[in-house]
Formats: C-alpha cells, structure tokens, sequence
C-alpha cells in the first residue's frame, strides 16, 4: 500500500482553506514520500493558503528533506473579489489587496510543521531564474492560463533530478468550467512529449510524472 499520513495530518489537511480534494491529497503525499527518499528539497509552485503544503511537508518530515513553497500570496486571477473562488478574509484591509500569506502560515503552525517549510513570497518566474539547487519534486499548482502554466514548467522542470518526480494539478482533458482552463493539461501533455517524464499516476485531476530522460 502507499505510504499515507497520520489521521491528525489529514484532518489539519481537511480544515485548512483550499480546493484540493483528499483522493488527490493523498495521492500527493505518497509522491512526495517517495520523491523525499532522494534527499533533495521538494518544491511547491502556488501554496495558496497551505492545505497541500501541510502534507508536503509532513512527508518531508518523514523523510528528512525541506518543502520550499513559493506565492506571490496575492492569489491567482480566479480568485480576486467578483470571482466564485474569491474568499474576502484573505484580504489585507488595510491595502485592500489579498494577501494569503497570513492563513498559510496559521495553517502550518497549527499542524506543528513550521520547521520543515521554507516560503520563498516572489513571482515564479523571477525566482526560477536565479534558482540552481536540483529538487526532488516539483508540484506545479499555480495560474492556470498558459502564460503562468509555462512559465511554471518551463522555469522549475529542468530542476527536477534524475529519478524526481514532477507533479501537475488541475489537469482536466475535457473543460468542466471557466475557472479550470485547459493549460495544466496542454503542460501536462508537452511534458509527456518531450520524452523527459514519464506517467507514474494519475488521481483524479493530478497527474505524477517521473523524469527519465533529459530536458523539458
């Protein structure tokens, strides 16, 4: 069976604001184990308010590794005030402006895994270009057009080592509604052809991919 998280981290996983569903949870928890037996950091790209971190980071803690997280922690275009995944306590009364970077660290205090998380608050790809540590996963969560979609794989995929594992969230073949969008699939299937990644599993809209070739 894949390794899974102990009950007090799923339910801290399940109270903590964000969308991602338990199935595909766990199904990220059991990559990152895996992905944190090669003893190299793993990677969050978009963290949102830190549901997803929470097991990223109880699997680090597993296996003695560091989860960076990196946001701009002012949310994503579907979430600003007038859209459906808006949520207006996450925004800063004072600048008017969301700022998620407040509720995620709450969020990992209260599960006790400030420790093994490292935030990194900046654009995706003004990060990714000074970056040149190699990473044992890469969890590619952030805007879904294809401008921020690319920018994500095409700035962290050719840090994910031999062996590590890039993960890809919210991949939908078929469109379900305005908000989904189709960029994490186009990135999804430009990984596959690149004959860099291979599929490993794919759980509800999460897909994990194995990088055995070279390149992106």
């Amino acid at each position: 069976m894949p390794p899974a998280p102990k009950p007090e981290i799923l339910a801290a996983f399940e109270a903590a604001k964000g969308f991602m569903p338990a199935g595909e949870g766990l199904a990220l928890y059991a990559a990152a184990v895996e992905a944190g037996k090669l003893g190299l950091p793993l990677l969050e790209v978009g963290t949102y308010c830190g549901r997803s971190t929470i097991l990223l980071a109880d699997a680090a803690r597993e296996t003695g590794v560091t989860v960076l997280t990196l946001d701009h922690h002012r949310g994503s275009e579907e979430q600003q005030p007038g859209w459906e995944y808006h949520d207006a306590e996450t925004v800063d009364p004072e600048i008017g402006l969301m700022d998620t970077l407040p509720t995620f660290r709450r969020t990992l205090h209260r599960a006790g895994l400030e420790e093994h998380v490292v935030a990194l608050v900046g654009r995706s790809p003004q990060v990714a270009r000074i970056w040149g540590t190699p990473l044992g996963l890469v969890f590619v969560d952030g805007g879904h057009t294809d401008e921020h979609a690319n920018g994500d794989y095409e700035g962290w995929a050719p840090h994910v080592a031999e062996g590590g594992l890039l993960v890809i969230h919210d991949v939908f073949p078929v469109v379900e509604d305005e908000f989904t969008g189709q960029a994490p699939y186009r990135v999804y299937l430009r990984a596959l052809e690149s004959g860099a990644f291979t599929e490993v599993s794919a759980t509800g809209s999460l897909r994990v991919l194995r990088r055995t070739g070279t390149g992106i």
